[in-house]
């Protein structure tokens, strides 16, 4: 399991993987080539990967996304130090904050 700011990121056996991520197409690459994990509203710092693999974004408000990195690959963000990750799938949580009446995803 491994936490940047405000993502968590938790490894998935190759058996959990829902069979319909594993044909689905990827999220756009940013303007940088990178998969952007999350961005700061605010800041415009990203929590991204820069090299070969895939997000898939599960329906619903708040996520989540699933990441598949087939060589494995590094988490960067302007403000953090970078995380490598092994080769394999991921589950990507958005950090979630309770404000009075609803629940929301936390923005930087």
């Amino acid at each position: 399991m491994y936490r940047q700011g405000d993502v968590l990121i938790v490894a998935l056996a190759e058996h959990a993987v829902p069979e319909h991520a594993r044909a689905a197409m990827g999220e756009k690459r940013d303007g940088r080539g990178r998969l952007v994990l999350a961005l700061g509203e605010v800041t415009g710092h990203a929590h991204a990967i820069a090299g070969p693999g895939r997000l898939i974004r599960e329906a619903g408000a708040f996520g989540p996304m699933l990441l598949h990195l087939p060589e494995g690959g590094r988490v960067v963000h302007e403000e953090h130090a970078a995380i490598g990750l092994p080769k394999g799938w991921y589950r990507v949580v958005r950090q979630r904050e309770y404000v009075p009446g609803s629940v929301r995803v936390v923005a930087d």
